[in-house]
């Protein structure tokens, strides 16, 4: 299935920029403070602001954005617990400035990043892509990002650069999930270098027109919508170029449960459940999980001649 690149999408399309952003902020604003009402994190750093200046994008054919309720109140991150409705509740105290993103390793210009200047360094936009978990439930996301090869390119991965490691945030005062010995933390994460440099994957900073949530993992975290969510790192601090293939905290938690390249594969079942259908938040009824989460045709080249089953 396509993406709509700008391109193909006719003026009739696109909502006016002035009523997307006042639409989009009632709606985060009401949802977020619903949730954090309830939950007793009413306080300003829990709180979205509005992003501007992004282009907003088309929705995919037949797919609906899950509901914004959903997508701040559902959430795997474990820093900050380990039920799907912990991280609403536990995380609203999460510090998401200043922020600071290291980029080394084998470039030729290393150097940091505050987040203000991050969000200079290419054009937001919307991207609404199909999140897939590896729990067999998905969620259809309109994230506001940046590509990563637009950051990777400005620091000049020198030849010998064969992947991508990115490292979270892991801060005891702030993350009560670290006291659980769940995984080896911080979390990491990682990419081949030609999967990270691929137009489809982004930073990102807000969703449905807003900074991101802390549960969402604010302030940046990395989408690969091809890819089981597990792999999108959250609250991103560091990222390395090297040239070997990275540890990374599934894989190295569970080998035969989550492989290094984690591609949305119906045909690769869990060790404890099939991977062939999904359910979709929101929905009652399961649909076909799609081979690469729908986006084969962009992506499956990246992997000519391996067996998938194997490399899953």
């Amino acid at each position: 299935m396509l993406i709509q690149r700008p391109q193909d999408i006719a003026p009739s399309e696109i909502t006016t920029e002035a009523l997307y952003h006042g639409r989009r902020s009632f709606i985060q604003r009401a949802g977020s403070l619903a949730l954090l009402g309830s939950s007793g994190l009413l306080a300003d750093t829990a709180l979205a602001a509005p992003l501007t200046g992004f282009r907003p994008g088309a929705p995919l054919p037949a797919d609906k954005p899950t509901r914004l309720k959903d997508i701040t109140s559902y959430n795997n991150y474990y820093e900050f617990g380990l039920d799907k409705d912990e991280p609403a509740r536990t995380a609203g105290a999460l510090k998401t400035r200043p922020w600071t993103v290291t980029v080394e390793g084998l470039c030729n210009k290393p150097r940091s990043f505050a987040l203000d200047d991050l969000l200079k360094l290419a054009p937001l936009e919307e991207r609404i892509y199909r999140m897939r978990c590896v729990e067999g439930w998905s969620m259809v996301i309109p994230w506001v990002g940046f590509p990563l090869s637009s950051l990777l390119k400005l620091v000049e991965p020198q030849g010998s650069a064969k992947f991508v490691a990115f490292s979270t945030l892991a801060d005891r005062a702030q993350m009560p999930g670290l006291q659980r010995p769940v995984l080896n933390w911080p979390y990491t994460e990682g990419l081949r270098l030609d999967e990270a440099l691929h137009p489809l994957t982004i930073l990102a900073v807000g969703l449905y027109g807003e900074t991101l949530l802390p549960q969402n993992g604010a302030p940046i975290r990395l989408v690969v919508p091809w890819k089981y969510g597990f792999k999108g790192a959250k609250s991103i601090v560091r990222i390395r170029l090297i040239e070997a293939m990275p540890a990374t905290a599934w894989n190295t938690a569970a080998p035969q449960e989550y492989g290094f390249y984690s591609n949305v594969n119906p045909d690769v079942d869990h060790p404890r459940w099939s991977q062939a259908t999904e359910r979709r938040i929101g929905e009652f009824s399961k649909r076909k999980t799609l081979p690469f989460n729908g986006y084969a045709e962009q992506v499956a080249a990246l992997y000519t001649g391996m067996d998938l089953k194997k490399h899953f």
